[in-house]
């Protein structure tokens, strides 16, 4: 299983996207605006999405995405495509996006027998079974319903991605139980913001030391969701962290392997 990072970004600027993975050639893991880099037939070969949680940055592409394959996968015979998220997550995309005013309900789209998305609840804890991939839920701390993925990559370890999140002592205690060979974490904000990351349940460096320190062993950790202009400022800080992880920040672009 390979993991492409289409967008690790807080917001946009030039060179800058918003979060999304694409695990192989079929599942996003979100769907922020990293995925309009993939070319037409790529985005037509997707077939499922798993959304971390309602917010812009990291939901809008869906829409978009629905509009451009809908013709080609209805020629190729294909089903819906599936989008995977906590049931508020799905009641907020139904009644704030596919509304008919945001932009067309495309649950119902080509028709209401036949449509290009098809909306999936799931609960945290719960494992997905995506074709040979197992995909568990882990719990995160928002301002709104979240969630982050552990996409299973057997004896090798777990890639895991926290999602959108404060402080979460359940997600430390899940993954005591669980072998990690990558985690994905944010960092949205500098320690100087450090009361706007804790207002709006992100972390900064010195809370994602705190995290970190209930991680045990030695990750490769990957830093995300940082603002434009702020990677320097956040990396140095992050930087002077004590810590036996690897901390790098993710760039779009990067490739991480998972399994044999």
């Amino acid at each position: 299983m390979i993991v492409q990072v289409l967008g690790c970004s807080g917001a946009i600027a030039a060179g800058c996207r918003t979060t999304a993975f694409l695990l192989d050639d079929d599942v996003l893991i979100d769907a922020g605006t990293g995925v309009g880099d993939l070319a037409l037939d790529a985005l037509a070969r997707i077939d499922h999405i798993l959304i971390s949680h309602s917010h812009l940055d990291h939901v809008l592409a869906i829409g978009l995405l629905a509009d451009s394959v809908m013709r080609q996968r209805r020629a190729d015979g294909r089903g819906p495509i599936r989008v995977h998220a906590l049931p508020e997550t799905l009641a907020a995309l139904r009644a704030h996006i596919f509304n008919g005013v945001i932009w067309p309900d495309f649950t119902r789209l080509p028709s209401a027998e036949h449509p290009v998305l098809e909306f999936v609840p799931f609960a945290v804890g719960e494992v997905l079974r995506l074709d040979a991939r197992r995909v568990e839920v882990l719990p995160a701390q928002h301002t709104v319903p979240a969630c982050g993925f552990a996409v299973d990559g057997g004896e090798a370890g777990a890639w895991v991605y926290t999602g959108d999140t404060g402080p979460n002592p359940a997600l430390w205690m899940r993954l005591r139980g669980m072998k990690v060979a990558h985690l994905v974490i944010e960092t949205a904000f500098s320690d100087e913001e450090r009361q706007l990351a804790y207002i709006s349940r992100h972390l900064c460096p010195a809370a994602l030391g705190h995290e970190l320190a209930q991680l045990g062993g030695s990750v490769d950790v990957h830093i995300t969701h940082i603002k434009p202009g702020e990677l320097q400022a956040v990396m140095q800080e992050i930087g002077r962290l004590t810590s036996p992880h690897r901390i790098r920040a993710l760039a779009a672009g990067q490739t991480i392997a998972l399994g044999g």
